[in-house]
């Protein structure tokens, strides 16, 4: 009988997550730690860090320790109109540590789908990070943003190259007074001023966010990406999935891989992301893929001690023995408590320092 106490805190939710994205028809994907180095220097923005451990392989090729999953599973998948490929993975990957700026192994568990995407599988995907949250800590947040609806709102103020940068940051920072300072200084408009406000919002509902850009739903390049996103909204309401979600533009990552939605989340007591995805339709483009793909990357390792207590006891018996003890009795013992779902440690003499439940005295002229 597999006795789960053994798992550790991330072992648990890995397993749990592995288990929930199998049920919903992901199939394991599993792969090596090493991919040519090009493959990631070719999409650093798409990483989250650009600092890669590199080497020279026997046949002169330089490698790389893998720093990322998504990037090697979209190379192998082939384009096939019309199907939808889902795949779930259980990896570490190496980079840099926020923590400790130096390199880590990090463990990962995520999806990705990839294919026809189309609002079911937009709404699949979200649904499943948010079901993963709540797996692991009922006290979460999933900020919600979609870069295709973003990059409408540049388009119709008519903003581009460093002046889009910059704007970019105020919003990723939500400082409104840069913001203003660029209206003042005659840089933006009042109307794109206030649009641009209205991004730095967050937004606890989607009434609040429709409501909000609903006098925008006219213009032609707002309108599909609004409609898109609304209606991925509507679903997730629908089923109740909304309640911990958080409608959030400040939420961007780089325009030129994302396509649609963009999300992070977070859980009460660990400060930093712990989940983060997105749709990536312009990463499958960049690299000569014609299909469509989003997917979602949870953190486990931020995991380690969580929900983790020092156990008042170091095992349940504590069985002592001496060397004149018959080394069978010992075993029976301890076998006889392990059969009974106990923990058991076995210690010479008097076992100082062990802590116990319940102890056996097995020294020879002792008794029992």
């Amino acid at each position: 009988m597999f006795d789960s106490s053994i798992l550790k805190s991330e072992e648990k939710i890995s397993f749990a997550l592995r288990s929930l994205y199998s049920r919903f028809g992901y199939e394991r994907y599993k792969m090596g730690k090493f991919e040519e180095y090009d493959l990631y220097v070719r999409n650093k923005d798409f990483l989250i860090s650009d600092s890669i451990i590199t080497f020279t392989d026997t046949n002169g090729r330089l490698m790389a320790l893998k720093p990322d999953v998504t990037l090697s599973i979209i190379k192998n998948v082939t384009d096939v109109k019309g199907t939808v490929n889902k795949f779930y993975y259980d990896e570490n990957v190496y980079r840099i540590s926020g923590g400790t700026n130096s390199f880590k192994e990090i463990a990962q568990t995520g999806l990705e789908c990839i294919g026809d995407i189309g609002v079911y599988e937009i709404a699949e995907v979200v649904c499943l990070a948010v079901k993963s949250l709540a797996l692991i800590n009922d006290n979460y947040i999933l900020d919600l943003s979609h870069a295709g609806f973003v990059s409408a709102v540049f388009e119709t103020i008519g903003i581009e190259n460093d002046e889009k940068k910059e704007i970019l940051t105020y919003i990723k920072g939500k400082n409104f007074s840069q913001l203003l300072s660029m209206k003042e200084n005659g840089k933006l408009s009042e109307g794109a001023y206030d649009l641009i406000s209205k991004l730095m919002c967050t937004y606890k509902s989607a009434a609040d966010f429709k409501t909000a850009f609903a006098p925008y739903s006219y213009d032609k390049n707002i309108s599909a990406s609004l409609s898109e996103f609304s209606t991925v909204c509507d679903k997730l309401t629908a089923l109740g999935m909304m309640k911990n979600v958080n409608i959030d533009f400040s939420i961007i990552d780089d325009v030129n891989y994302y396509s649609g939605v963009i999300f992070k989340g977070y859980i009460k007591g660990i400060p930093a992301t712990v989940l983060s995805g997105g749709q990536y339709d312009k990463l499958m483009k960049k690299i000569g893929k014609a299909s469509g793909a989003l997917g979602f990357a949870v953190y486990v390792d931020m995991f380690e001690r969580m929900n983790e207590s020092d156990c008042e006891y170091d095992c349940d018996c504590l069985i002592i023995k001496n060397k004149a003890t018959d080394p069978a009795v010992v075993l029976k013992a301890a076998n006889q408590f392990v059969s009974d779902g106990k923990k058991v440690k076995i210690a010479d003499e008097n076992g100082d320092g062990i802590t116990y439940r319940q102890l056996l005295d097995l020294r020879e002229g002792q008794g029992e």
